[in-house]
């Protein structure tokens, strides 16, 4: 059966003012003589850059330009660690840049196609403490800034929610540590770049865990994927999941990052993912 549709003198009158003013609409040249016309914009559109990820460098502005430009992997910025820092964009946001690799966050994989990425001249782990635990290098106060300046124009530009903030080692904890324990995510969090958590929240919460118990594995694996991770499979090694407990420990507790899932480290899961939304009555039962 079809279907006739009204009509009104106003609604035509409309449409043929519209295809009148095409005659004077802005014009794009396209490719291959094409002309473009670019008079009317999408009402629903959004951003391609829903994430910023973070990176360090391993090596110094001048080796890192040559590998991020001319290698086979590549950032939209590097800050480097002048005094001033200098911030060069080497990729434009509206391409992909070659800078997570194997990714997930929230759901979304091969963060490649829809993340900026920000590389800091920094070298990582530089030797061994006196602990035995790794040493690594101190971002400078100047470089945070600049990457706090950065991220938060990036993010107001493009919309990017806190909780989509992220280090490479939070999108891929099994192979990334970047940008490492001494990033100052806490912070950046209190200036108003990324997600952060009530800390006293978290330290009743880690008092009760201590004293009743820790919840389940199975547990801190649904909580580890509501605020963002990648979790492996229940069937997975116990390193895969040590892997992944390690990567929440760097950006939220990173005193200590040895991937062991203990009260402290419950605590803060817990008060993140209450500050993130309501929890599920079967999680609540567990705080």
């Amino acid at each position: 059966m079809t279907r006739r549709f009204p009509y009104s003198p106003l609604a035509m009158l409309g449409l043929a003012g519209l295809l009148a003013l095409q005659g004077c609409a802005p014009m794009a040249p396209g490719r291959h003589g094409l002309d473009i016309d670019t008079s009317i914009r999408a009402r629903s559109q959004g951003s391609r850059v829903q994430f910023i990820v973070l990176h360090y460098t391993v090596s110094e502005s001048t080796r890192a330009l040559g590998t991020l430009s001319r290698g086979e992997v590549s950032s939209h910025y590097l800050v480097t660690d002048d005094e001033p820092p200098r911030i060069y964009r080497l990729v434009d946001e509206s391409r992909a840049a070659w800078h997570a690799g194997q990714s997930e966050w929230s759901g979304y994989t091969w963060l490649n196609r829809s993340s900026i990425g920000i590389e800091i001249v920094n070298r990582g782990p530089v030797g061994t403490a006196a602990d035995g635990t790794p040493a690594w290098q101190p971002y400078r106060p100047s470089q945070i800034r600049a990457v706090r300046a950065l991220v938060r124009d990036i993010a107001d530009r493009h919309g990017i929610a806190p909780e989509n903030i992220v280090g490479h080692s939070d999108i891929a904890p099994l192979r990334k540590q970047d940008p490492g324990p001494l990033f100052p995510w806490r912070e950046l969090a209190r200036e108003g770049v990324g997600r952060w958590y009530d800390e006293s929240v978290a330290q009743a919460l880690g008092a009760r865990f201590a004293s009743q118990g820790l919840p389940g594995m199975e547990w801190a694996r649904r909580q580890l994927a509501r605020v963002g991770y990648a979790v492996p499979r229940g069937d997975a090694p116990p390193h895969d999941m040590q892997a992944v407990v390690a990567a929440f420990q760097m950006h939220y507790r990173p005193a200590r990052y040895d991937g062991v899932f203990d009260a402290e480290t419950a605590g803060v899961l817990a008060a993140l993912v209450a500050a993130s939304g309501p929890a599920g009555a079967d999680d609540a039962s567990v705080w």
